[in-house]
């Protein structure tokens, strides 16, 4: 079952919104799929189950179970001050070093308000991935202007769209 890890524990967030069309797509392209929003974390779990506290909070470790069994994962990060959302960061660092992420493969979507689409964050990311052994997909999409390239909270973009699918392929692949 691959993955789909939505990269902000912003309310409501458009990351939301685009991890469950990537869900939608790997249906019709008939693989299984979980949406782990971080938004779910518990708020205190940067103080409760971090470092010398590991594996003490309960819900976390749930948490944790559900990613340290995954395979494949896609990542849907938004773009936050150049980078990628520091509870991104935080989540990562939760997680058991190296074996949570080593030898599995990911799939990276970046979004941003702005041009980049964000093509920053996505670097970030992948080099903390290759540091954590896990493999990286070629192909991230960059979903730039991302208001603008939705309708009543649904990807319009046609070529955005495309890509998606094109990554899902690969991913699915991969």
């Amino acid at each position: 079952m691959i993955k789909i890890i939505v990269g902000t524990n912003r309310p409501n967030s458009i990351s939301k919104l685009i991890a469950s069309r990537y869900q939608e797509i790997l249906r019709e392209k008939g693989a299984e799929s979980e949406i782990l929003e971080l938004e779910r974390l518990p708020a205190d779990f940067i103080k409760t189950a971090l470092y010398e506290n590991n594996g003490r909070n309960e819900e976390y470790n749930a948490f944790h179970s559900r990613v340290k069994e995954g395979k494949k994962f896609v990542f849907i990060v938004p773009e936050y001050n150049g980078s990628f959302p520091g509870i991104l960061k935080s989540f990562i660092d939760g997680m058991t070093y190296p074996n949570t992420f080593r030898n599995k493969k990911c799939a990276l979507v970046g979004i941003s308000s702005g041009i980049g689409g964000g093509g920053i964050a996505l670097s970030h990311l992948t080099d903390i991935f290759h540091y954590l052994g896990m493999h990286v997909l070629a192909l991230k999409p960059k979903l730039a202007k991302i208001e603008q390239n939705m309708s009543d909270n649904l990807l319009t973009n046609r070529l955005y769209l495309d890509l998606l699918h094109t990554q899902a392929d690969m991913l699915l692949e991969f």
